[in-house]
């Protein structure tokens, strides 16, 4: 028998190239009447890659929260839409920083099914304190997200 409690989610892994992948399957919750991936639902793909990105960078939204009063939010989101994903397809989120500028992290995140990019986005992510205001990143995390970012111009 298995201990269930010593079971971990996964957080994918962080390649040599700073692109970090998290493993997704498509789910009939994920999908319309026809068994294609919902749009809106590329968005919360791509959220669980960066929330997972952040955890093996050691830095979490719970923490930051808690101890820095601190929290990120989406400020800008282009979204390319390719290819449809489908139901039990195996996906591959991969995420990249491109860019850190004060309180501004630029993040590229694709969606592949083996090698067919199927959904890319660039995002544009603040630092904001609990009042709606924008603050720089706290050192540690900005060395942290600093340890795999790299300009790229496509992924």
């Amino acid at each position: 028998m298995v201990d269930v409690t010593a079971i971990e989610p996964t957080s994918g892994c962080i390649d040599s190239a700073g692109i970090h992948h998290l493993p997704i399957r498509v789910y009939y919750e994920d999908t319309d009447a026809a068994g294609i991936v919902y749009y809106a639902n590329y968005l919360k793909f791509i959220e669980r890659a960066r929330t997972d990105m952040m955890r093996l960078l050691g830095v979490t939204h719970s923490h930051m929260a808690s101890h820095d009063a601190l929290s990120f939010i989406v400020r800008s989101c282009a979204v390319k839409y390719r290819k449809p994903a489908r139901l039990d397809d195996g996906l591959d989120i991969r995420t990249r920083i491109q860019r850190i500028r004060g309180p501004v992290l630029d993040v590229l995140q694709d969606v592949h099914r083996d090698d067919d990019l199927l959904v890319s986005t660039d995002l544009r992510i603040a630092c904001m304190d609990g009042e709606g205001r924008v603050q720089s990143l706290p050192s540690r995390i900005s060395a942290a997200f600093g340890r795999i970012a790299q300009p790229v111009s496509a992924f």
